[in-house]
């Protein structure tokens, strides 16, 4: 970031982020500051959508509930044909508050609870991913003529936040999965992976959509009938060089579905890619100090408060007013924990004092959703225009 320009080191993040920042400065000017609050885009929500459809014409999009389960960011993505993926029963209550039609609500979680899974049947969720002989038992107990998806595990290379090893199963495995089906007579419907959250790697989709067409070939000899192919989430932002666009991803997955029989139905999971760069977090300073020879700056919001994501893996663009020479920052919470340390050797004027406010772009995703009032500090307020 060069001395004395922060608004410009924006400039390689597009126009779209470049005038969200600008709307929540507005924003914090009218209103006045009084806690941390994610500032949300109803027209750049309505316009990843749109980009996301056009590079995978073939793809049906089912926002992964989790990343952001505000209902009003809900009501947008509805209304622009965005289906949608569940993990738990709060969320598909939220959805089923907005009118969405149970039909196009797919349980993806592939551990779900009893009382769940009997909510969801009982509204006609139809569709459940799986991974395990016990789950699909678990499901034929108490919705027999469910569908179901088998998650196989796949690459995660390149992705910040790899998520195989706690789902996913590999070849052994999926065959007991497929045998059990077919003993229970079970409708094993679909395949579907996960390449990892924030996945730079193109190749990711690459294999795990060529891993599914040999998972259809072993469906098939059990006697299944493949229907579905869901190539789940993981699609990033670019926040960063060498993040490849939606595009540059839907260029790869187009050519792997044109081997595929125009019969199967073809799904995926964004979360991060939809709402992401329609976010910005707003935070304050409330303290600085000096340990040692390293610079702190105490945030009023933290790990705790919404940026469990702000560290050396995944690094939101950190943006002030403040202007001046350089130096290396440790961005802190405000609670009493340890853990509450976001990231070190943050570059920011050296001259930041308690009350500078701080802007954070493509915080839409995985922010106020995931934060606590622990220590009695608030959750950010969520501010939807």
């Amino acid at each position: 970031m060069p001395v004395g320009s922060v608004v410009s080191s924006l400039h390689h993040y597009g126009d779209d982020v470049s005038h969200l920042l600008g709307s929540a400065r507005s924003f914090v000017a009218a209103s006045g500051y009084q806690q941390p609050l994610l500032y949300l885009s109803r027209d750049q929500l309505r316009a990843n959508v749109r980009r996301f459809m056009a590079a995978m014409p073939s793809v049906a999009p089912h926002f992964a509930v989790k990343a952001n389960p505000d209902p009003r960011v809900l009501a947008v993505l509805r209304d622009e044909g965005v289906n949608f993926e569940i993990a738990s029963g709060a969320e598909l209550n939220l959805l089923l508050e907005l009118d969405v039609r149970p039909e196009l609500i797919f349980y993806s979680n592939p551990i779900k609870s009893e009382t769940y899974l009997r909510e969801a049947a009982n509204w006609g969720v139809q569709w459940y991913g799986v991974d395990s002989v016990a789950e699909v038992q678990k499901i034929h107990r108490i919705y027999p003529g469910a569908s179901l998806y088998l998650r196989i595990s796949t690459s995660n290379l390149g992705s910040a936040w790899p998520l195989e090893g706690k789902f996913g199963v590999g070849t052994r495995d999926a065959r007991a999965v497929m045998s059990e089906c077919a003993r229970l007579n079970m409708d094993l419907a679909g395949i579907t992976f996960h390449v990892g959250s924030q996945c730079s790697n193109v190749h990711n989709w690459r294999q795990g959509i060529r891993s599914a067409r040999l998972y259809f070939r072993r469906m098939e000899e059990q006697g299944l009938v493949p229907r579905l192919l869901n190539i789940g989430g993981g699609f990033p932002v670019c926040m960063t060089s060498g993040v490849p666009t939606i595009e540059e991803i839907g260029t790869v997955i187009n050519r792997e579905l044109a081997s595929f029989d125009p019969s199967i139905r073809v799904i995926a999971e964004p979360g991060r890619n939809l709402v992401a760069s329609a976010g910005c977090m707003v935070t304050q300073v409330i303290g600085t100090a000096v340990r040692n020879g390293q610079h702190w700056l105490y945030l009023d919001t933290g790990v705790y408060g919404g940026l469990m994501e702000l560290n050396e893996r995944f690094h939101y663009p950190i943006i002030t007013d403040r202007r001046g020479a350089m130096r290396n920052w440790t961005l802190a919470g405000p609670t009493c924990d340890s853990i509450d340390v976001c990231i070190k050797n943050q570059l920011l004027p050296a001259t930041m004092r308690s009350g500078d406010l701080i802007y954070l772009p493509y915080t839409g995703a995985y922010t106020a959703c995931c934060a606590t009032a622990f220590n009695g500090f608030p959750i950010p307020d969520v501010v939807v225009v």
